[in-house]
């Protein structure tokens, strides 16, 4: 291990702080060996609903040096969005994570900032930056970057903070020093399993990403199937039950990213306000913002479906 190589690495994983990322972990940029039958046997089953595009680039999402040849580390950076004021109690919910501006226009610019001092301070280093729009396993980096442990609802744990907060990574071809995973702190519980209204926590760690309320209300294209009729618990776009029952998410400290704040008429608005939205009072309220993915078409037939 060369001087350098720690030299570098402890410039990345400063400068990732001073950007505003919670956490930053390293590994080797190589094979994901434990998760390939993981992923094979997830599609086989079906788990992945009509998301076609998670059966696309299957050696891609496994193999980061196939996405970015002559990659060699992996640099995971976590972003936090807790936010520190939620909706009403009783209206139809967004999940915590869209309330503001869209996390992919911000972290985007983070990671550009980053790639950009490795640039300047290393050298010609080259590379590629994902905020989940591209086949890259996310937490599965993560977890093997030593940021958090995988809960049982298959999102990504830390002891510090819980689990809200966005995963990023910055794929580069440069040679770091490498972090190593941390331990699983999520013992007998099962506060999640339990909570989930739909099932869709099938087993440890594994989430049938059909049944998933998150999937119905932003993925699913077409009608919401009667079976889950009754199960939603109000939420119109995303879902956060499994984290909000979460132990660790006692931890949990709001984010200090003033974009990530909601449009101040969305925290007030009640359920009537909701039903009775027009399309211009979504443009505006979610102008920026990531629930404009399920489109104003897609937001009324969610509270139609929650409300009839």
């Amino acid at each position: 291990m060369s001087q350098n190589t720690s030299k570098y690495t402890q410039l990345i994983k400063a400068e990732a702080k001073r950007l505003g990322f919670l956490s930053c972990g390293i590994s080797k940029a190589e094979f994901l060996e434990a998760e390939a039958p993981r992923l094979e046997s997830w599609l086989n089953k079906n788990m992945n609903g009509e998301m076609g595009y998670m059966e696309n680039h299957f050696d891609k999402r496994l193999d980061p040096t196939i996405l970015v040849p002559g990659s060699k580390s992996v640099i995971s950076l976590l972003l936090n969005y807790f936010p520190s004021e939620t909706q009403t109690s009783d209206t139809y919910k967004i999940s915590k994570y869209a309330y503001g501006t869209d996390y992919h226009f911000i972290i985007k610019d983070k990671l550009k900032q980053l790639m950009e001092f490795i640039s300047e301070e290393i050298g010609e280093v080259h590379g590629r930056a994902f905020v989940d729009s591209a086949p890259v396993l996310d937490k599965a980096w993560a977890a093997k970057s030593g940021l958090g442990w995988i809960g049982k609802h298959s999102n990504l744990l830390t002891k510090q903070l819980g689990s809200f907060y966005f995963i990023a990574e910055l794929i580069v071809d440069l040679d770091l020093e490498y972090d190593a995973p941390v331990t699983d702190h999520c013992g007998s519980c099962t506060a999640c399993i339990d909570a989930c209204p739909t099932n869709a926590i099938v087993a440890d760690k594994v989430v049938d990403g059909s049944k998933c309320i998150s999937y119905f209300t932003i993925e699913l294209k077409n009608e919401i199937p009667t079976s889950v009729k009754g199960k939603f618990e109000d939420w119109m776009f995303g879902c956060d039950i499994c984290q909000d029952v979460c132990p660790w998410n006692r931890f949990s400290k709001p984010h200090n990213q003033p974009l990530f704040n909601p449009h101040p008429e969305m925290l007030s608005m009640s359920k009537k306000d909701w039903e009775e939205i027009t399309e211009e009072v979504f443009q505006k309220i979610f102008r920026k913002s990531a629930v404009k993915r399920t489109k104003y078409a897609g937001l009324k037939r969610n509270i139609n479906f929650l409300k009839e």
